[in-house]
């Protein structure tokens, strides 16, 4: 497992982070013995999107806790109405997540970039908006929310593909306790380069073309873990007559 150095954001995480933290990952390591590969194409430093596939209901975990042992603060998108909730709220502040909140998407997309650059964070965004729906478990059509705040920010995209959970949590289905430590592998992928579109970053055409090209950057680390192809065909929610709800 390559793993980058320490940085400054993983010496000085918060108490509650480091509460967590100290439960999760052995509690999570009961259920996954996780191999992360190319550690080093996460940014050490600075801002970044991470856009990881979406396959089970347990695998943010994964990201979490691959995220925690790269040496970032895994940080997702949290809707704003959970930041006012008793307990919960406090959670979510003292972890640094990001509120996403209704209304116009460029301008919010626009804060949040802001406070990652200011921060020299990262925020994790399943581009799939939710569970894949793709009978295969591979990537569907993505949705423009990470691309929109790369663009707005100047900030990279990198796209990861975990594989393995499944094995003891099938999508929609019931988490398996026995056996223990399955094997999941995480792999970080290179930046997916989105400069020739930062001119035009809020026009429809350049985040579908954004959007799709991390798709497809997460589709090609995917099937170097499974080794097979995916389809050509990727699956579209909206042309099979399913909702798409979840996360942004």
């Amino acid at each position: 497992m390559s793993v980058a150095p320490k940085t400054p954001e993983r010496r000085k995480p918060g108490a509650v982070f480091r509460v967590l933290a100290a439960v999760v990952v052995p509690l999570y390591g009961w259920f996954a013995k996780i191999e992360i590969r190319d550690a080093h194409k996460l940014p050490a430093d600075g801002a970044f999107v991470m856009a990881p596939n979406h396959h089970s209901e347990i695998d943010p975990l994964t990201v979490a806790v691959a995220t925690w042992k790269i040496g970032r603060l895994p940080r997702f998108l949290a809707k704003e109405s959970l930041f006012r909730v008793p307990v919960l709220g406090a959670a979510l502040r003292g972890t640094g997540m990001v509120p996403v909140a209704r209304g116009n998407q460029g301008s919010q997309a626009l804060r949040q970039a802001k406070v990652l650059v200011e921060n020299r964070s990262g925020v994790i965004v399943y581009p799939e908006g939710t569970l894949t729906r793709d009978p295969g478990l591979w990537p569907m059509r993505g949705k423009a929310g990470a691309v929109r705040i790369a663009l707005a920010g100047g900030i990279p995209v990198i796209p990861v593909a975990h594989w393995g959970e499944q094995q003891y949590m099938p999508r929609y289905g019931k988490l398996k306790l026995w056996p223990p430590r399955r094997p999941v592998t995480f792999v970080v992928g290179d930046p997916v380069d989105l400069s020739d579109l930062a001119d035009r970053a809020q026009s429809r055409a350049a985040l579908e073309e954004g959007t799709e090209r991390v798709m497809a950057a997460i589709t090609a680390l995917l099937e170097e873990l499974r080794g097979e192809k995916a389809p050509e065909q990727r699956w579209d929610p909206a042309q099979h007559g399913q909702a798409e709800t979840g996360r942004m």
